[in-house]
């Protein structure tokens, strides 16, 4: 049994059908649960370190990590039964959306940092560190969330394509 199995057995019902319902989004959430702790850790692994007076780039290279795992990610569990293009044409697509939106992902942090000039010395060292957070790691992340999830199922995994892998799967003699 799956560990998605296992969960829904234990969910109560009415949560159980919604869950069921919305399993692709709910799989894209543990995903983009997941690729958050990795983006996260490695821009402050880069911030705190290297890249110090850097710390844009550092968001650039962290979210590039996060969506390198974000892509095997999606496309071996939270859209396996979507798709069905050729594997380098949906790799790139991916990568070009993932692309678009790791610029929707940094604006807020840009806007913060060089626009309201939240960064050290017009304020403190933590009323920076709060800012690049919430405008890096929080609006940043669910703006671009919103948009991988639309040009993902749009563009990259879309379901007419995996709606004829699948009943290509169910014709097959047993």
């Amino acid at each position: 049994m799956t560990v998605v199995e296992t969960v829904l057995a234990r969910t109560p019902e009415p949560l159980r059908s919604v869950l069921v319902k919305h399993r692709e989004l709910l799989k894209f959430a543990i995903v983009g649960g997941t690729t958050f702790l990795v983006d996260n850790g490695v821009w402050y692994l880069l911030k705190l370190s290297v890249l110090e007076s850097k710390p844009t780039t550092a968001k650039a290279i962290a979210i590039i990590v996060a969506t390198i795992v974000s892509y095997v990610l999606n496309r071996e569990w939270s859209f396996r039964t979507r798709g069905g293009r050729e594997r380098t044409h949906e790799a790139a697509l991916f990568f070009v959306i993932s692309g678009v939106a790791v610029v929707v992902n940094l604006i807020p942090l840009l806007m913060s940092r060089y626009m309201l000039h939240l960064e050290v010395p017009h304020v403190s060292r933590l009323v920076q560190e709060i800012a690049d957070f919430t405008s890096g790691s929080i609006i940043g992340m669910l703006l671009a969330m919103v948009f991988r999830f639309w040009g993902f199922k749009k563009w990259v995994f879309p379901d007419e394509l995996g709606q004829r892998r699948r009943e290509g799967v169910t014709r097959l003699p047993r």
